[in-house]
């Protein structure tokens, strides 16, 4: 049986390079400048170049988009094209506006060291293999010189040994030619032995030590069968099987039982070793599978609608815990690491790009609506000292419902802000309240309310709804009729008459009757026109309102905010004439 390697387990003269599972695409810049320097520093450091070349890459592409996000122009990659030449990059310039330039140049300065460094080396590597290939065919012509020869075998075995030991002693030649040198140089050696009539005795013998030595070779084997490192069996197996075929044949009858015995020790090896990396390919697609659904939750994330800053926060920690997760899960495949990782960090990216932008909106938001109250708390205290107590308690309770209605304001202000507009409306209304006149008794109003609550919660309902309903009017009008009650009341009173009606009518009046008990528009012309009206009330408010607000400095976003007002309810108004115009237009054909 003819002795070669196994499918699947092809050996090659080069020591295949192991570059360890590193992913450097999470790593910052500074890292990657160190890794590559504690690199380059390394002893092997010249037989890790998948690793240096992953890290240049690794940094060249991190460097890119960091430039890119700072609005600087990418820096160009140096090419590997020439192992033999190193780029004289000019240095690279460093201002305010180019932070990156001190890590670019150093990074450039160990790679362009590292990169001369290997070219040499892999100059000197490459004349050494070449000349060994010299030598290896110098063998072969002394062999198949010694064949032609045809002379005592006393006299040519010893030379045969001294050739067979030059061969051994010779080192790697260039890849392209290892499989052809030692096919050629086995072809000639089985002809010495065949060939030429050799002494058995001493023929036996050198059967005899190749079968000792490939022996030995079976131990090595079947130890390294063993042994719970794949990667590193595999690796040694390479090298036992290059050195197998440095010794010749063994006798006849022990060829194939111990070329059996070694191949059965490399298939257990091959087989664990491929077991080992469709492991490692399952585990990665599951990695895969995992990763790919963390980016579908952060992309449904980032596309959601959020309004509020509570959500902003709430989010932004469930993004925090899916980043805490995706670190927890292991590699995807070479193929598709980067993608997925790309993939995740856009859309982490595109998220904390929207928060930015929402809380930049959401500050201008809160200066506008600052400026805003300012100017009602200076058009408050313009009217503080009024004595117009009616037409003044009129703009203060509207100012009131306009500062309902602004946003939020920065919170360190907030306080303060409300303070000194209730400070305003306060004093005008203590002042109201004092100078009062009988038929304007705020205390007696008071008191009158709340025996009109009394009466309201005392009420047994009859069972009629068309009484009830009457009986809730008749409460609603009587309220209504009753004046003014003291400003610090007028909320709580209120509320609780409120209280008061829902409780003792719940259901009662809401399809049918709205506030005092007002019916509701018989016909869809009527309902338009009470908008109508409706309409043109808010806008002569409006319109007042600018007019008071003129004399505050900080009145601008709140005069314009009633301007918009204006002009949309006029907009309105306008399509509300054509709707109750289109309306008559109809009645009057029938």
């Amino acid at each position: 049986m003819s002795e070669e390697i196994i499918p699947g387990a092809e050996i090659t003269p080069d020591v295949v390079e192991t570059v360890e599972s590193v992913n450097y695409s999470e790593m910052s810049l500074a890292e990657l400048a160190a890794a590559f320097e504690e690199l380059a520093k390394s002893e092997d450091r010249l037989r890790r170049t998948k690793e240096a070349d992953a890290i240049k890459s690794a940094f060249y592409k991190k460097l890119s988009k960091s430039k890119a996000e700072a609005g600087l122009a990418p820096s160009e990659e140096p090419s590997d094209t020439d192992e033999e030449q190193v780029a004289d990059a000019a240095p690279v310039e460093e201002t305010s506006a180019n932070p990156f330039a001190a890590i670019e140049e150093g990074f450039k300065t160990f790679y362009n060291a590292y990169k001369k460094e290997r070219a040499e080396y892999n100059k000197k590597i490459e004349a050494e293999r070449e000349e060994n290939l010299k030598e290896k065919q110098a063998v072969i012509d002394d062999l198949k010189a010694l064949l032609e020869k045809q002379e005592d075998v006393n006299v040519t075995f010893p030379e045969f040994r001294k050739i067979q030991e030059r061969w051994r002693a010779i080192g790697p030649v260039p890849a392209t030619s290892y499989r052809n040198i030692n096919e050629t140089y086995q072809l000639y050696v089985e002809q010495f032995y065949d060939m030429v009539n050799i002494n058995r005795e001493l023929r036996d013998l050198d059967f005899k030590k190749n079968l000792e030595a490939k022996q030995k070779f079976c131990e090595l084997a079947e130890k390294l069968s063993e042994n719970e490192n794949v990667i590193e069996a595999f690796k040694e197996l390479q090298k036992l099987h290059e050195e197998w075929k440095e010794f010749g044949p063994v006798a006849k009858q022990y060829r194939d039982e111990i070329w059996d015995r070694f191949k059965a020790a490399t298939a257990v090896i091959n087989k664990k070793y491929q077991a080992h990396f469709e492991g490692m390919k399952e585990k990665q697609s599951e990695n895969l599978a995992a990763k790919s659904a963390l980016c579908e939750k952060v992309e449904a994330i980032a596309e959601k609608e959020i309004v509020s800053s509570n959500e902003w926060n709430a989010l932004s920690k469930a993004i925090e815990d899916i980043q805490k997760e995706w670190r927890s899960i292991g590699f995807a495949s070479k193929k598709d690491n980067q993608k997925i990782y790309d993939r995740f960090r856009a859309a982490c990216d595109k998220f904390y790009a929207r928060k930015r932008d929402f809380y930049s909106e959401y500050k201008n938001s809160i200066n506008s609506n600052l400026d805003m109250k300012v100017a009602i708390c200076e058009a408050a205290e313009a009217l503080k000292t009024s004595t117009e107590w009616k037409k003044t308690s009129d703009k203060l309770i509207e100012l009131q419902k306009q500062w309902k209605e602004i946003g939020a304001v920065p919170r360190k202000k907030s306080d303060a802000l409300w303070k000194r507009f209730r400070a305003a409306c306060d004093e005008f209304f203590a002042e109201r309240d004092k100078n009062a006149k009988p038929e304007n008794d705020f205390y007696g109003n008071l008191k009158a309310k709340q025996r009109l609550i009394d009466e309201i919660n005392a009420y047994e309902l009859s069972g009629d709804e068309q009484q009830d309903m009457a009986a809730r009017n008749d409460f609603n009008q009587r309220w209504q009729a009753i004046g003014f009650v003291p400003f610090k009341e007028k909320d709580k009173i209120a509320q609780a008459f409120k209280e008061a009606i829902a409780a003792k009518f719940p259901g009662l009046g809401r399809q049918r009757g709205g506030r005092g008990g007002a019916q509701q528009p018989k016909s869809e012309k009527d309902r338009l026109i009470q908008k109508y009206n409706k309409l043109e009330q808010d806008i002569t408010t409006y319109e007042n309102n600018i007019g008071f607000f003129n004399m505050s400095k900080n009145a601008a976003p709140l005069i314009q905010q009633m301007q918009e007002r204006i002009a949309q309810a006029k907009a309105e108004l306008m399509d509300l004439e054509q709707q109750i115009r289109a309306l008559s237009e109809a009645e009057d054909q029938e």
